[in-house]
């Protein structure tokens, strides 16, 4: 079994079925075996960049996020220290944030961003 946490260009390529994820990770992320998480920070910049005009993305996350199987992961103090205290390796708010709460929870980030590695984080490359 694996824990997986989904970075949000993953979540959002998942949902649109984007051939930029790679089989070996869509066969991971579609394991029931596996346990697949999405961060309320996700849900957060998705928001954020639809009230922007920057993405399109669908409605009500709570209700995508349960319908596809996934596990919500809600952020909360112990999460925001850690983040706050990370190196700056990367500048990304939310990125951040998904590098605390996978490092604190043992999750592996299933992601495109190879700075993340850089944090000692488990790293799922996401083309593979």
């Amino acid at each position: 079994m694996k824990r997986l946490l989904l970075d949000t260009h993953v979540f959002l390529w998942w949902l649109a079925d984007d051939p930029s994820l790679g089989s070996e990770t869509r066969d991971a992320i579609a394991d029931s075996r596996n346990v697949v998480y999405v961060s309320a920070a996700t849900v957060w910049e998705i928001a954020i960049k639809k009230s922007l005009g920057k993405l399109e993305a669908p409605d009500d996350m709570s209700s995508i996020i349960e319908a596809e199987g996934f596990e919500p992961l809600p952020i909360d103090a112990f999460h925001a220290e850690q983040a706050g205290q990370l190196p700056p390796h990367h500048r990304d708010p939310f990125d951040r944030m998904l590098i605390a709460q996978g490092q604190a929870e043992g999750l592996s980030i299933v992601t495109h961003d190879r700075n993340f590695a850089r944090y000692g984080v488990r790293v799922v490359h996401a083309a593979t």
